[in-house]
């Protein structure tokens, strides 16, 4: 690329990193609030973003700011999976039944075998670790576009029920499977398998899946009674030091975290803190997927096209394969058979994550293809997303006709918004302040008998008049 128009503020220490950041977020910013005119996810216009500031066009970002940021992608893992963690209540665990884990497993495990087959036996020059680790991030769905069309048009009923809990599942499956597929590819990256190589990574995961427990009870213990800012920050630390110390030993902190949050939940019943962590998540998340535009190699486009068309469709029809057999099995409704598979369709978060280790557990260009496979699929899954799970939404009756015509009218990306508090109410509700007035300076006007309005139906309990009790 001839453009390097990061020259003109570099070498200038910290202020050149300081701009670098405001390029990518203001980037990021910006190609959000055009891709929102297109009703499309932030996450599609912050991968856009990153690729016009990158080297392949722009060139905006000095390398040695790339590079120092790698930390980045484990960090955003942590808060995604932590997040993922709060899904798995105990009483909803139990109210779901075989029925729903069924179908997860079926759509998800079919989506990675077909992946795996296919990839392995029609490009065989990429290797088995290749095939595998794509098979595993094959499994993965986003909820996040799936959801903000459930919002958007105010779907209810069987089918949604059995779509939001099929997608909170669903990335369980998926860390599980790339827990062991990345330790069969370390195993055999010195191009021999052997127990010891396969077993001793799973037995490091298992031992971080007990330390992301203990960090559970931990937290129930270090926030309570402490002020939401305070609370915040314990929570942020303790996701910090597992991300770390996954670096460290080179363990994926995914399956740590998740169960972190999943520990704190079900010991405390206490969701406000996951919404302080979705309040601190936007930079975070924005800056990853910026990076991960800005790391996709477009020069690789021409040899990974006809893979990456191929995983695109084979995923999609091993996602709607397992979806409707999983289904049958189940005896759920046809519609909920015919119609969830296309639901599943959208990518991005975890699988975006699982791609950045994946580079490091393979050969350098190897890794660099697999990364551009994975981010190149994500942006056109977010892109179709919306689409298909409306229309699967509408196709199953989830749908009023009055709620159609209104999700027209609102916007598609904002209105995930529509579930969140902001932060200064969060914190009001969750420490009300009483008043400290003395009772005779307030009276409260004394109840009313015979009141005729609070014998109509959904009547408000007026008072007609103040006066004394003692009055005749």
């Amino acid at each position: 690329m001839l453009l390097k128009l990061y020259g003109f503020y570099d070498g200038h220490g910290g202020a050149t990193t300081l701009i670098a950041l405001a390029i990518m977020f203001l980037a990021g910013f910006a190609l959000s609030r055009v891709s929102k005119l297109f009703h499309l996810p932030n996450v599609t216009g912050y991968i856009v973003s990153g690729i016009l500031i990158g080297p392949f066009v722009l060139n905006l970002v000095p390398p040695e700011v790339v590079e120092g940021m790698d930390f980045l992608s484990d960090l955003a893992l942590g808060f995604i999976a932590f997040g993922v963690g709060k899904f798995f209540k105990k009483e909803v665990l139990r109210s779901t039944g075989s029925r729903v884990i069924v179908i997860t497993l079926l759509e998800a495990l079919l989506a990675g075998i077909l992946v795996f087959v296919v990839v392995y036996a029609f490009f065989p020059e990429l290797g088995l670790s290749f095939a595998l680790l794509l098979a595993a991030i094959a499994t993965a769905t986003a909820p996040a576009s799936t959801l903000m069309t459930i919002n958007q048009y105010e779907a209810k009923g069987e089918f949604v029920e059995i779509l939001l809990q099929v997608v909170a599942l669903d990335d369980v499956v998926c860390l599980l499977c790339f827990s062991l597929a990345s330790s069969i590819a370390g195993a055999t990256a010195s191009g021999s398998i052997d127990f010891m190589g396969i077993f001793l990574p799973i037995a490091y995961n298992l031992l971080f899946i007990v330390a992301g427990f203990l960090g559970g009870i931990l937290l129930r213990f270090l926030v309570k009674g402490r002020s939401p800012n305070s609370r915040l920050i314990i929570a942020v630390a303790i996701i910090s030091v597992i991300s770390g110390c996954g670096i460290l030993l080179d363990v994926s902190p995914l399956l740590s975290c998740m169960v972190f949050g999943a520990t704190y939940v079900n010991m405390t019943k206490d969701e406000k803190l996951f919404k302080y962590v979705d309040h601190f998540n936007p930079p975070i998340m924005l800056l990853f997927f910026v990076m991960s535009g800005i790391n996709m190699d477009l020069a690789s486009f021409a040899t990974i096209g006809i893979v990456g068309i191929v995983y695109f469709l084979v995923r999609m029809i091993g996602k709607y394969a397992g979806a409707y057999f999983g289904a049958m099995l189940t005896k759920t409704g046809k519609k909920t058979r015919n119609y969830l598979g296309l639901a599943l369709a959208p990518q991005a978060g975890v699988a975006i994550g699982l791609a950045y280790l994946g580079q490091r557990i393979l050969p350098v260009e190897m890794g660099d293809t697999f990364l551009t496979i994975i981010l190149c699929s994500s942006v056109l899954y977010e892109m179709a997303g919306p689409a298909l799970a409306k229309f699967a939404l509408v196709k199953s009756g989830s749908i009023a006709p009055k709620a159609l015509a209104r999700g027209k009218k609102r916007n598609l990306v904002d209105d995930i918004e529509f579930h969140r508090l902001p932060l200064d109410t969060i914190e009001k509700r969750e420490f009300p302040v009483e008043s400290t007035a003395p009772k005779e300076e307030a009276p409260s006007p004394a109840p009313v008998f015979h009141d005729w309005r609070k014998s109509r139906p959904g009547g408000y309990p007026f008072t007609i008049a103040r006066h004394n009790q003692d009055d005749p």
